[in-house]
Formats: C-alpha cells, sequence, structure tokens
C-alpha cells in the first residue's frame, strides 16, 4: 500500500476533512518529490500538490496521483488551500501540529477558511514501518556508507587530524553514489572520544587511541547510520575491556531485539550489561532510534520509551560507553524487526580493529 492509500485510509478515523502535509519529510513521504518549498493536500476523495516555479516543472514530471497546482505571488498556499477547501466541502484541516511554526500556525489560522486540528503523531507513526522499498534504499544507503568505510581504513593512518578523517569518509561516500551526508559526520580520537556527539577538530589520531566514527549518507531519500570504533597500534587492558563490553551489550540487545518489544526493555539489556560491568554511568544515551527519511525518524529505545516497537522497524542498536579525559567506544548497526527478531542491515565487522 503507497503512503497516500494509508493517509487516506487514516483520514477516515479522524475527525479531520483533509491532509496538510507541509513539512520537507512528510511531502518527500507522500509524492516521492523533494523540493525546499510545497505542500500537500490530501481529502478524502483526491490529492493535491502545490509548489512554485522553481520546482513545478520537475514535479510535475515525478509526481504520480496528485493533481498539481502552481502557487505564484498573486496566488498565495493560503489561497490554494482555501480554494480545494471550497471545491471539497472541507471544514477541518489535519495539520502538521509537531512541525509547524508558531508564525505559520497563526497564519494560517488567520487566513483558512476551515478549521485547523492536530495530526498527532499520524505521519510519525505511519513512517516508523518501512516498506520493502524503503528498506531496499536503507540498504543501498548503508552498503554506500560501509564501502567508503572500508576505502577509508586503507589511507587512514597515525597523524591524520579529525578533521581529515571526516572529511575523507565524506568524500567516498560521495563518491560511491550518496547524494549527501545523513548527519555531521562525527570523528572523534583519544580524549575527545568521550564527547558522544563530539565535533571533528584538528587533533591528530596516534598510537594508543580509539577513533570513534560515526556516519551516513543519504540514497533516493533514505538515510544511512553506522559507528564503528578502531585503534591505532595497540590497546591498553582496560580499552580493551571496555570495547568488549560495548559489544556484548550490543549482542545482548541484538539478541532481543524484535517486533512487540517495549523500546524501554530493549535498552535496559544493553544497560544491564554495561552496568554489570562497572560502567552504568558512562552510559548516557538511548540504545537506539528508527531510522528512515530522518536519521533519527521516529521512536525508539531509550530510557523512557514506553513505545511497543512495531514489525518493519528500521532501528539502530547503540550502546556506547564514554569516560571522561580518556576515550569512547559506540558501536552501532542497523537493523529491521520482525516477528521473531531481526534483520542486521549493517555487513561491517564488529571485532575490535587495531590498525
Amino acid at each position: 500500500m503507497n503512503a497516500v492509500a494509508k493517509l487516506r485510509r487514516k483520514l477516515g478515523n479522524t475527525a479531520a476533512d483533509a491532509l496538510l502535509i507541509t513539512s520537507p519529510q512528510n511531502r518527500f513521504y507522500s509524492t516521492g518529490f523533494r523540493s525546499s518549498a510545497g505542500l500537500a493536500f490530501i481529502t478524502k476523495e483526491k490529492s493535491y500538490f502545490s509548489t512554485d516555479f522553481r520546482y513545478f516543472e520537475d514535479a510535475s514530471s515525478k509526481i504520480d496521483g496528485f493533481e498539481l497546482i502552481m502557487s505564484t505571488y498573486e496566488r498565495k498556499y493560503t489561497d490554494i488551500i482555501n480554494e480545494l477547501s471550497e471545491k471539497h466541502s472541507i471544514k477541518k484541516i489535519a495539520f502538521e501540529s509537531d512541525s509547524v511554526t508558531f508564525d505559520e500556525y497563526e497564519n494560517y489560522r488567520k487566513c483558512l477558511s476551515a478549521d485547523l486540528v492536530s495530526m498527532g503523531n499520524l505521519l510519525p507513526r505511519l513512517r516508523l514501518v518501512k516498506e520493502d522499498y524503503e528498506v531496499e534504499r536503507i540498504k543501498k544507503a548503508m552498503a554506500i556508507a560501509e564501502g567508503a568505510l572500508s576505502d577509508l581504513l586503507c589511507i587512514i593512518g597515525e597523524g591524520m587530524s579529525e578533521k581529515e578523517i571526516a572529511t575523507e569518509l565524506e568524500y567516498l561516500m560521495m563518491k560511491r553514489g550518496a547524494e549527501k551526508k545523513s548527519f555531521d559526520t562525527i570523528a572523534v580520537s583519544g580524549e575527545n572520544g568521550s564527547h558522544c556527539h563530539g565535533v571533528p577538530c584538528e587533533r591528530k589520531f596516534r598510537k594508543g587511541d580509539f577513533l570513534t566514527l560515526d556516519f551516513g549518507c543519504v540514497y533516493e531519500g533514505y538515510c544511512s547510520d553506522i559507528t564503528r570504533t578502531i585503534a591505532i597500534g595497540y590497546v591498553t587492558d582496560e580499552m580493551k575491556n571496555v570495547y568488549d563490553t560495548v559489544l556484548l551489550a550490543q549482542t545482548e540487545a541484538l539478541k532481543a531485539a524484535k517486533a512487540g518489544i517495549v523500546g524501554q526493555d530493549l535498552h535496559n539489556i544493553a544497560q544491564s550489561v554495561i552496568a554489570d560491568a562497572g560502567y552504568g554511568e558512562y552510559f548516557g544515551h538511548g540504545l537506539g532510534h528508527s531510522l528512515g527519511i530522518d536519521v533519527h525518524d521516529g521512536v525508539g529505545a531509550s530510557p523512557s520509551s514506553k513505545a511497543v516497537l512495531p514489525r518493519g522497524m528500521v532501528m539502530s542498536i547503540e550502546p556506547g560507553i564514554y569516560i571522561p579525559g580518556k576515550f569512547g567506544v559506540r558501536i552501532e548497526d542497523i537493523i529491521r524487526l520482525d516477528e521473531n527478531g531481526n534483520t542486521n542491515l549493517t555487513k561491517t565487522p564488529k571485532e575490535l580493529m587495531i590498525i
């Protein structure tokens, strides 16, 4: 079932007569077309897409199942929404209350003839369960990122700065066919590794360091995300113990991850392994997040997550330990949940790598 069919079916269960979709991610999800401007308007009978001159020709050749309407300086989006509301006798419009700014809301409230009602978490919940074609795009994005890592390992070495490593990794992903990076690449080494989401700097990678690489790319609108921690020259007993603990935490979480598990319960499996090893205070983030059009695409597994993780959800499993002033270790795979377990979409080995 395509996105519009899903949306129209859900619309029938709401008090709204139409859906107004304005965020870039959800416009792409519903139409398959990416642009910095536009809106989708879905009624119970028909679907419309409106954008301006910059994107109209491209949209006309790429969007199926929508009637296209060009917006102009004289015929604004609110004018078009009012025209469609009159045509379809629309009294209530569900909108993306989680992404519309206050000023945008005030403008809609002032200019629209129909009343606005919150869409709630309708679109995030729909996007959470991935169709096979979406998974194939994620798998391709993963393959590009993992291939870039393999290329990087052939050239990386002592004396390269974190910035150089991050830049090289991003270049290699582009070279392999990525559209863009899916988030700012993390490449942190030595004592900087304790900065969970640290920004690459001029510090040079040297013997006795851990280097944590957290990166991903976009392919046909879908994201990849992978983290690996490698060492150069040698590791201390403490470093190896921490690495092995993180790997065990991930392994146990991967064994337990399946459709129907509560996010909090999945997180606690990894947390318990790390706490039992004496490092509980050094694991301060959630175990994983969903992945798709956004790199953080909805619910996940965290200490506070009461969500039941559904079949077809694609998510990360990424425990970590971060010891201030010393180093950090994180290992991340991407999986798809099913009733009996999960399918790991990540192929890169996880055994401790010393280069």
